[in-house]
């Protein structure tokens, strides 16, 4: 009927993605012909022993089969999504003492006078948060400050909120301390925690000065000329607020106490993870003890402090619990006995080609599964059993499989429709999405050849 509103496609449910490769998985097992590697432990890693591959018989999974493979997949990736929980109210606990936003508010406010260093400030800062909590869909709360800022110095919506998401994101991509996706790949891929550090922050540093220079490019023209912006057209319509931060409270000795403990407890897990041998437990166990010290001084008290703490589990619920989703695809995998199959054919099929166009290809898929599978640890989860293998036959250090995986994950999430954090603070900002694309796909190029060419550097280096 002419009336009749078309229905518009809409993107399936992550979880329905992840379920639907899992039924895949299944089929898989029906198709594939079942197949197994030898295995054996070098330097406490169980490596794959090339040439070693035999066929065994067949054992399909069952459709009731698929089912418990989402309670097992919970089972197996026990401690990676309890590890998740926990970290995750430990933030909740800081979050709630307003001590994050009122730091940032005060900061953003002093800086009203120096217009040239805002814009690099701003964003270092957030890429500090970045690399060391994760930071993504928490930056969604600071947008309205980063606007309000922008548009008294006489930028736009679209600075205001670049200066937010794109430094957060700069050091989300440079990861060194990220404890949901670097973290929990490196965890699967049975490698030292937070390893590698040094070329990641070098690859950080490149990341971050490329998006610093992108933004203030793009501030200055609209400094210059109004009609530059992307968005002139809403922002002559949009209410302007010179009033910065007004629904945030004052920054307090209390904020820096308890901000000072968030610091020195990030310090103190570098240095455990480096000198202590530290892994998930140790990690959780800090987060733990941060986030309840950062309630007890910022006021909280104790039932407002565990409240907060489960509010915190709540919001980290959606990845953490997809963690397990993902680890029903691997049950199924190894219940057929197919996933030494599947790394015999991508092994077969590429073996021949340089081992830096291989790590491209792994980079290649990793950013082609973050469209559907946006969650860090959730693709963590998902690739890293099959990619880490993969590199032990083709000759390639686990430690680049988990950076092929890392920029995969992470760069598309500025650009792509299916990023909670980057719907949720374009709503915030009421810039239309295909806007946004406008002004970033050519920064997201960018970061994706000095992520492909770190990754031919991190080949050549042999970093480990």
């Amino acid at each position: 009927m002419k009336d009749q509103e078309k229905k518009k496609f809409t993107i399936p449910h992550t979880y329905a993605i992840i379920f639907f490769i899992v039924i895949l998985a299944m089929v898989a097992t029906y198709l594939v012909p079942a197949g197994e590697y030898e295995r054996e432990l070098v330097n406490d890693k169980q490596v794959v022993i090339a040439n070693s591959y035999t066929h065994i018989e067949n054992s399909p999974v069952t459709p009731f089969g698929l089912f418990t493979a989402i309670p097992l997949g919970m089972q197996k990736g026990a401690q990676i999504i309890f590890y998740i929980f926990l970290v995750g109210g430990a933030f909740g606990i800081i979050r709630a003492t307003g001590a994050i936003e009122s730091g940032v508010n005060r900061l953003v406010t002093k800086m009203e006078n120096h217009e040239k260093l805002l814009i690099p400030i701003i964003m270092i800062m957030f890429s500090i948060l970045g690399f060391t909590t994760g930071m993504s869909e928490e930056t969604i709360i600071f947008v309205p400050i980063g606007i309000a800022v922008a548009r008294a110095l006489g930028y736009d919506a679209i600075v205001g909120t670049a200066m937010v998401s794109t430094g957060a994101a700069s050091g989300f991509i440079g990861g060194m301390m990220n404890p949901f996706t670097v973290g929990v790949a490196q965890g699967i891929a049975e490698i030292p925690l937070f390893s590698g550090f040094l070329f990641r922050s070098v690859v950080y540093v490149f990341v971050l000065s490329i998006a610093i220079l992108y933004v203030t490019h793009y501030a200055k023209k609209v400094k210059a000329d109004k009609r530059n912006s992307i968005i002139y057209d809403l922002e002559i319509i949009a209410k302007r607020d010179p009033n910065v931060g007004s629904e945030f409270a004052p920054f307090t000795k209390r904020h820096a106490l308890a901000l000072l403990t968030l610091f020195f407890g990030v310090g103190i897990n570098m240095y455990g993870v480096f000198k202590w041998d530290w892994f998930l437990n140790e990690l959780a166990a800090s987060f733990i003890i941060v986030g309840f010290v950062a309630g007890l001084i910022g006021g909280l008290g104790i039932n407002k402090t565990f409240d907060s703490f489960v509010e915190g589990m709540k919001m980290v619920a959606f990845g953490a619990l997809i963690v397990g989703f993902a680890r029903a695809i691997l049950v199924v995998l190894e219940s057929g006995v197919i996933i030494d199959s599947l790394i015999y054919y991508l092994a077969s099929a590429i073996s021949n080609l340089p081992a830096t166009l291989n790590v491209l290809g792994m980079f290649v898929i990793q950013v082609i599964f973050n469209f559907f599978i946006p969650s860090g640890s959730g693709q963590a989860a998902t690739t890293m059993p099959i990619m880490v293998p993969l590199a032990d036959l083709l000759g390639i250090e686990r430690q680049v499989a988990v950076l092929a995986f890392q920029y995969g994950d992470s760069i598309s999430n500025s650009i792509i429709p299916t990023s909670a954090a980057l719907m949720g603070y374009l709503a915030v900002a009421q810039i239309p999405y295909e806007r946004w694309v406008k002004f970033i796909w050519k920064l997201i190029v960018i970061w994706l050849l000095v992520a492909a060419i770190a990754l031919v550097v991190a080949v050549w280096v042999g970093v480990s």
